[in-house]
């Protein structure tokens, strides 16, 4: 496999030499008059066709033209379903390089979201990212920085922040903002998320501790799978649907949960530009590679405001948002008097682009982008590097590196397979 493909540097310089020679012609004079132009007709391909990537076959507003898989199964049956007209791919990177592609659906296993968008973009697409942002803090920072030098849309997939009813308030977050906002619950804010809050942390994304090796499946490309990851012997509990449960790949619980619950906390609260300033844990020793579970992660900001995981469903009478001036609980029930007539008197917050086919013809961010996506996967990537060295990690938030503990910021850039270094 190795031999076979082309190095990271090599597909970049490939493809801008590539870029060099295409001749940019007016679409219309192509495809005549009847021609739909790119800023009405959006491309798309979709990186990664197991489970979560089954769901972004037929997001709106784009044509799907490509799908990309590492495991021969997931490639065959997803373009059965899909039908003619798409093409199918083992390697990414044959994907990247095809023109009329606009934007990539990244829903692989998070070790390689980080890495993927910064060549997506690299390559002159736009991005969809499933969550967690990226695996690592540094990654993140890199896919901002990538996003930003390209010129490109970037679109986290957690949607809390701008729809739906979010988990266990049973409404949508516009309503805890303007609450928030209006200053009715005092300041500094608790958040709470627990069970008792409406919150499963989903403890049976833990791994196994000492797999024997096996032999690796014939339609499973193991290696192209492994990426950037460190070179481990296959066993299947180690990828595709139990992957969370090791640090190679995912965060466990608090990975494959953690930005969707923790994302309109940064919203509410105003933390969009900022990150914690201190994590605590409390939880068993971890092991070096199986994920384990946890009791409790508390996060501090520098004005007071806190966020607290609470795995054991210890505070049973927990509010889900506590001020100073009043308590919002599950269900969104409030000790604040009159809270429906109190969110009707106040005007909505800013609106937000939350279709991103907009996004991408309006060249406008997306409500949820590189940037607050970031600072949301920083939160949750803190309290995983809290959980791996078992201590209290004190953070910068300008500088985005723990204070005075090298060994916290030797994880924040965790090494990668050599073919795939930045």
């Amino acid at each position: 496999m190795e031999k076979k493909s082309t190095s990271r540097r090599d597909f970049v310089r490939k493809s801008l030499v590539a870029a060099a020679g295409i001749s940019i012609i007016p679409r219309h004079v192509m495809g005549g008059t009847n021609f739909i132009p790119p800023s009405d007709q959006l491309t798309k391909a979709v990186i990664g066709v197991g489970g979560m990537g089954q769901g972004h076959l037929d997001y709106e507003g784009t044509r799907l033209l490509a799908i990309c898989d590492a495991d021969a199964n997931h490639l065959s049956s997803t373009l059965q379903k899909v039908g003619s007209g798409v093409q199918g791919y083992r390697d990414f990177r044959e994907v990247l390089q095809r023109p009329d592609v606009d934007i990539v659906h990244i829903a692989t296993p998070p070790h390689w979201h980080g890495l993927m968008s910064i060549m997506a973009a690299e390559a002159g697409k736009d991005v969809w990212c499933e969550k967690p942002m990226t695996r690592t803090i540094g990654e993140g920072k890199r896919v901002v920085e990538a996003m930003q030098q390209h010129g490109k849309m970037f679109r986290l997939n957690t949607w809390f922040r701008f729809k739906d009813n979010f988990y266990g308030m049973g409404t949508p977050v516009k309503k805890l903002k303007k609450v928030v906002d209006s200053g009715a619950l005092g300041w500094p804010l608790k958040v709470t998320i627990s069970g008792v809050t409406g919150f499963n942390w989903k403890f049976y994304w833990v791994g196994k501790e000492n797999l024997a090796p096996q032999p690796v499946p014939a339609e499973l490309d193991y290696n192209m799978w492994l990426g950037p990851a460190p070179e481990k012997p296959y066993h299947p509990h180690r990828v595709h649907g139990t992957f969370r449960g090791y640090w190679d790949y995912d965060g466990g619980g608090l990975g494959d949960m953690g930005q969707h619950y923790i994302d309109p906390v940064q919203y509410f609260l105003g933390k969009d530009n900022t990150s914690p300033i201190k994590v605590e844990v409390d939880a068993p020793e971890q092991h070096y590679d199986a994920i384990g579970t946890w009791r409790r992660i508390t996060y501090t900001y520098a004005d007071g405001c806190q966020i607290i995981l609470d795995g054991e469903n210890r505070d049973k009478d927990a509010a889900y948002i506590e001020g100073p001036n009043g308590k919002i609980y599950n269900g969104f029930k409030s000790t604040i008097p009159n809270i429906e007539g109190l969110i009707n008197s106040i005007p909505d917050p800013e609106e937000q682009i939350t279709v991103f086919s907009e996004s991408v013809k309006t060249r406008q961010k997306f409500a949820l982008n590189e940037e607050n996506g970031h600072r949301s996967a920083t939160v949750v990537n803190m309290g995983i590097i809290a959980l791996r060295l078992g201590r209290t990690l004190e953070f910068d938030p300008v500088k985005q590196e723990f204070i005075n503990d090298e060994e916290a910021n030797r994880l924040i850039d965790q090494p990668m397979r050599s073919s795939w270094a930045y």
